[in-house]
């Protein structure tokens, strides 16, 4: 079994055109956030790409709350922003829920074998849930650093960095259950940021992200530990079905 890491769009088109499970990792924070609301109760999720899209889906998710943030902050209309601290207001709730990035790749991701959502905050189950199904359907494994939808430059150094703590789970997994893995795509980056991890700790480093300075510009500093956290949800966000206007979310 392969374990690729290969960010944003270009993840994304592996896992779907090749066959492959697909975790997406937007660390900071939407990966968080939806482990968050299906761990707190919230029934189900439609993510979709465009804040117009969100509203529309209210034409048949009449009850649904709205979720997300564009610059990182709620758009106007919207319930509640991208944070896991706002997870607790969706309970027996569905959600309808867009980002700038973390939704957008599980739209372009769609048609993978199996979809997943994974953060440092699910890391274990994340990891379980994925190797499960590449095991059963004979494929591998992409994990997908979301990146910044539209700038392929970003620094997405909290992406990498949760990708790198998903894979490394992922390998020690994988030789628990007896499976031949090994990282292909991605190696120099996981030999770059692992012993990071372990020199500095993930808070830290999601500290140092650009990103992470963005969320302090708009006073969010206090969602980047809750996302650094390991394991402290156990849902895992799968893709269940196609909606016309993004994919359907339900936790295993």
């Amino acid at each position: 079994m392969n374990i690729h890491i290969i960010e944003g769009s270009p993840g994304c088109t592996v896992a779907r055109e090749g066959g492959a499970v697909a975790v997406i990792v937007d660390a900071l924070r939407a990966s968080a956030t939806v482990a968050a609301l299906l761990d707190a109760g919230a029934t189900e999720i439609l993510a979709v790409r465009e804040v117009d899209e969100a509203f529309a889906a209210r034409g048949d998710w009449s009850d649904a709350l709205l979720y997300g943030e564009r610059g990182g902050l709620p758009p106007a209309g919207f319930d509640h922003g991208n944070s896991p601290a706002e997870a607790v207001h969706a309970v027996g709730r569905r959600v309808v829920f867009t980002t700038t990035t973390g939704a957008g790749r599980l739209v372009e991701a769609w048609g993978a074998p199996a979809l997943l959502m994974g953060a440092p905050t699910n890391a274990t189950a994340a990891v379980r849930a994925a190797l499960d199904r590449a095991a059963a359907t004979g494929t591998n494994i992409v994990i997908v650093p979301a990146g910044l939808m539209g700038d392929p430059a970003f620094d997405a150094q909290e992406d990498w960095v949760a990708a790198v703590v998903l894979a490394r789970r992922a390998l020690e997994e994988a030789q628990a259950r007896g499976l031949d893995a090994r990282i292909a795509e991605g190696q120099d980056a996981y030999n770059h940021w692992l012993p990071r991890i372990e020199a500095e700790g993930i808070e830290a480093l999601f500290q140092s992200a650009p990103h992470a300075e963005k969320l302090r510009r708009i006073r969010k500093e206090s969602d980047i530990p809750l996302c650094a956290q390991v394991d402290t949800v156990s849902a895992v966000p799968v893709g269940q079905s196609r909606h016309p206007l993004g994919v359907v979310l339900r936790r295993v």
